[in-house]
């Protein structure tokens, strides 16, 4: 690992303790790090996430997506990162669940042709489906929602693709959630919103389906 790479490793595991989180083991910061600098270097030509410096992506995208991975219930063998963009927090919940089969499903072919060079790059045996989420006729044990459009109609599709037992991950904001009072999260049995590390407002709600709110 060269100096940069060192660099980014080390902040992110001060990010973490920072944030009161385990750190990562040498491996798996390493990873990290690789990916970090991955994606600084094609988001200089192409637009993949508004947050554009070192310490932004690690506090912002690599420390939060780091907390849900870890806060995801034991015994999810297989996830959906519903509209992955840059890969949050689906490639995260890959690097630190490796049990997790994580399929990447994004529709805009510069953000698909990352998530595929990312996961080629990492050596990660996640699947990136480049095509709308909807398109799949699979479900899975948990399907994640970050920084979608359209939240409501989002979630709909979303819950089509939970299996049943499953979780709905959701990282959103206090706000946002207010506003989802008639949406399909409504009639899910929900947990306790987590608070996620680094914000004020952002949570991560964790949700099972009720029988009654699935296709």
């Amino acid at each position: 690992m060269n100096g940069h790479a060192q660099s980014i490793a080390s902040r992110l595991n001060d990010s973490l303790a920072s944030a009161g989180l385990e750190l990562l083991d040498e491996v798996t910061v390493t990873q990290f790090a690789v990916y970090c600098v991955l994606l600084l270097r094609w988001n200089a030509r192409t637009n993949l996430t508004a947050i554009r410096d070192e310490d932004g992506i690690l506090a912002r995208h690599f420390v939060e997506s780091i907390a849900c991975a870890r806060a995801l219930p034991i015994g999810i063998t297989t996830l959906l990162d519903f509209g992955s963009g840059a890969g949050f927090p689906g490639i995260p919940i890959a690097l630190c669940r490796p049990e997790i089969a994580v399929t990447l499903a994004e529709s805009q072919g510069k953000k698909a042709a990352f998530l595929q060079e990312a996961v080629r790059t990492l050596g990660l045996s996640a699947k990136v489906h480049s095509a709308r989420a909807e398109s799949l006729t699979s479900k899975f044990d948990c399907v994640t929602l970050r920084a979608v459009d359209r939240m409501p109609n989002a979630l709909q599709a979303a819950t089509s693709l939970i299996a049943s037992g499953g979780w709905l991950a959701l990282l959103t904001t206090e706000g946002q959630l207010k506003n989802l009072g008639g949406s399909p999260v409504a009639v899910h049995s929900l947990l306790e919103p987590l608070p996620l590390p680094g914000s004020d407002s952002r949570l991560l709600v964790l949700a099972q389906p009720t029988a009654d709110s699935q296709p």
